[in-house]
């Protein structure tokens, strides 16, 4: 799998005339365990800022979006077998997600879980994937799209070749059922 995407910007010229403004390839970084992903897009506000020919996607983010932003990015998935050797503070911290409350679950103590305060709409475009959520998992394949919602969860790759995924996360408010003081869930 390609360590690259090809990101088309499209905007209007001084006249109003559509155009394409950016027509490049975005290489992707590798973090922990071998994951890559390639930032795209970011906004930072609802509803969001079209002026303007700025590359909103030359900037350093972690995983969240802003608040009341959104983020495009696509990210890659290597094949991990065996033991997974991750601290999950380390790598939460990596992704720019402070420390987390969880439900005591099944698969909660995976080192890649996590959760943002988004709704993540995943659409699978290579290979296959798991997604854990606190009891349960999910088997993704290319075609298949998420609709995450503010959930603990984690992505796992258990098969043979690359799962690359392109995110779109749009900032949240959180969920009801979350609110309230640490502990009461």
């Amino acid at each position: 799998m390609p360590n690259k995407v090809r990101r088309v910007v499209t905007g209007h010229d001084g006249q109003g005339t559509a155009v394409v403004l950016m027509d490049s390839d975005i290489e992707s970084v590798t973090r922990s365990a071998g994951v890559s992903s390639a930032l795209l897009w970011v906004t930072d506000e609802t509803p969001a800022d079209m002026s303007g020919s700025a590359d909103r996607g030359a900037r350093s983010i972690g995983v969240p979006p802003p608040p009341n932003g959104s983020i495009l990015r696509v990210v890659d998935f290597p094949p991990v077998a065996g033991d997974i050797k991750v601290d999950n503070a380390a790598f939460t911290a990596e992704m720019g997600i402070d420390a987390q409350n969880r439900r005591k679950g099944k698969y909660t103590d995976h080192p890649f879980m996590h959760r943002t305060k988004s709704i993540d709409y995943a659409i699978v475009l290579a290979g296959e994937i798991d997604m854990l959520l606190d009891d349960s998992k999910v088997h993704l394949k290319a075609g298949d799209i998420m609709v995450q919602q503010g959930t603990n969860h984690a992505w796992v790759n258990t098969g043979k070749e690359t799962c690359r995924i392109a995110f779109v996360l749009i900032g949240a408010q959180e969920p009801d059922v979350l609110k309230g003081t640490p502990g009461e869930h």
